[in-house]
């Protein structure tokens, strides 16, 4: 893709931002892709980028060990360089200025203030601004050629080098704490790259679809495997809108999805997208590998072998298949390259592990440079119901995780319907779109209540919602108490079995999101 597009390259120190700066990027309708730091100089130059973005990073640029560029890079790269937080100290001690480490590590809010004199990066832009500190070092010399373009306090806070096309802050302007951030990356990418913003989704669709095509022979089979999500849905659309009826999506209940979610998803798949879609009702199989298995681990595994044997048992009734599609989406891309170099790999990107090795399939990943909020876009324009855009993240192995302890029917169907009433209560006084995920957990908890004129000693089930953006943290939602209320009454007078509701306040970090 990045042959065909404009390229901002971002190169990655390990920054927990660093997606974000993509996403950022992105928005801005420009196309960009994030390489490790030890990214070679001939593979960068082989890239072609407009510029060069230089992530954040946990290091102190100080360490021996502290990741680096080549000596090369600066002065081969000719392109404009922008270093962002650590980006910024490495660019002044590599270019023979100093960074030393903080009194305290300078962390949140702080104020700019732009100093007099030219500047590029903050070209029409107040002169004082509001931005998002994360840092323990600080640039205390600057190298040859810049000029300091602003502080906060005594701290230098942005420098510039406009001859050599070099450019650097210590904040971080890609996140929402820093308002005007995005004006700040735009000067760096419309007003210093001279980039001209031709990345949009509809473009995106019709040059997949395109690849898909000239990929696929004109004789071969595909299958996809749905899960009533976002990912898997968009990249079967777009796969049926390249090949048509030469994909075959399969979509499995495994007894541990929402609600009706089977019967109603396979309906929609049928009759609203015209997929050729074959449902398996295969919830007694996932049942019984389960058995009396309590340990989150083991179940996942269980979950995830019995899904294989049962898709690939599938797809052998269907001959012929020569193709698997996957809706794997950037940022498992990213996740499965090492930052340092060789190491170890972060996590494999395969949604279903184990299912290309085993069916001896090629895989067609049509949604790997995408993030989330881009497929989303792209769903919208093949016409995919809200219903399913917009639906909550849910877990591979579904309920099989938000209920702890040994799953079985009977606390599947009770949870299901917990659920049901939180998610349709959320949507009804207008909160589920203010929300990023949702859910109720069922716990191995007993509690003393009272029903009437009894004493009960019944199950605890736990709610959650939280606020994120791509789910690598997230922030609880403050949902009204009132209708935290509410949802409690209906609970515990509806649900039989249920005398006590809690609500999940903890943070990711700490905590994660789902409960296993």
């Amino acid at each position: 893709m990045s042959s065909q597009h404009e390229l901002i390259l971002i190169l990655d120190f390990g920054s927990q931002y660093t997606q974000l700066i993509a996403r950022r990027v992105r928005e801005q309708g420009v196309y960009c892709e994030i390489h490790p730091f030890s990214t070679s100089l001939d593979r960068i130059k082989e890239l072609n980028p407009k510029g060069v973005i230089l992530s954040g990073g946990p290091s102190s640029v100080t360490d021996e060990d502290a990741p680096r560029l080549s000596k090369e890079f600066y002065a081969n790269v000719n392109v404009p360089i922008l270093g962002i937080c650590y980006g910024m100290q490495l660019i002044a001690v590599d270019l023979g200025g100093q960074s030393q480490p903080a009194y305290e590590r300078e962390y949140g809010h702080a104020q700019l203030k732009r100093q007099s004199g030219p500047t590029r990066l903050f070209s029409n832009l107040p002169e004082e601004l509001d931005v998002w500190m994360s840092h323990g070092d600080h640039v205390t010399e600057l190298p040859e050629g810049f000029h300091k373009t602003a502080s906060t306090g005594d701290v230098i806070t942005a420098i510039e080098n406009p001859e050599s096309n070099i450019y650097a802050v210590q904040f971080h302007p890609e996140v929402a704490h820093t308002p005007k951030g995005k004006d700040i990356l735009r000067n760096f990418l419309f007003y210093i790259c001279s980039v001209e913003g031709d990345w949009t989704p509809a473009q995106f669709i019709e040059e997949e679809v395109e690849t898909i095509r000239e990929t696929v022979g004109p004789d071969d089979r595909v299958v996809c495997g749905l899960s009533g999500g976002v990912d898997s849905t968009v990249a079967a659309m777009l796969v049926h809108k390249a090949i048509g009826d030469r994909q075959t999506c399969i979509f499995v209940n495994n007894g541990l999805l929402r609600y009706r979610e089977f019967e109603d998803t396979l309906r929609m798949y049928k009759n609203n997208l015209h997929l050729n879609v074959i449902g398996v009702d295969a919830a007694d199989e996932f049942y019984a590998a389960l058995g009396k298995q309590s340990k989150p681990e083991k179940k996942r595994i269980a979950i995830g072998k019995t899904f294989i044997d049962i898709f690939d048992a599938e797809a052998k009734k269907i001959g012929g298949v020569k193709w698997l599609v996957q809706g794997t989406l950037y940022p498992d891309v990213i996740e499965s390259v090492p930052i340092h170099g060789s190491s170890v790999t972060i996590k494999t990107h395969h949604n279903v592990g184990g299912l290309p090795e085993k069916m001896h399939l090629k895989l067609i990943e049509p949604l790997s440079e995408l993030f989330k909020d881009e497929v989303r876009i792209i769903g919208a324009d093949l016409d995919i119901p809200d219903e399913i855009l917009q639906r909550h993240p849910f877990p591979g192995p579904g309920l099989a995780v938000r209920i702890l302890g040994s799953v079985t029917r009977p606390k599947v169907e009770l949870l299901q319907k917990v659920d049901k009433i939180f998610i349709d209560e959320l949507k009804e006084n207008e909160l589920y779109g203010e929300t990023w995920q949702a859910f109720a957990v069922l716990l191995p908890v007993k509690s003393v209540g009272v029903m009437g004129d009894f004493r009960t000693y019944e199950t605890t089930i736990a709610l959650r919602a939280v606020n994120s953006t791509d789910g690598m943290t997230a922030d609880w939602t403050r949902l009204p108490l009132d209708f935290l209320a509410k949802v409690s009454s209906r609970i515990t007078s509806e649900i039989r079995g249920v005398n006590r509701v809690v609500y999940d306040i903890t943070s990711k970090p700490p905590s994660t999101i789902e409960w296993e």
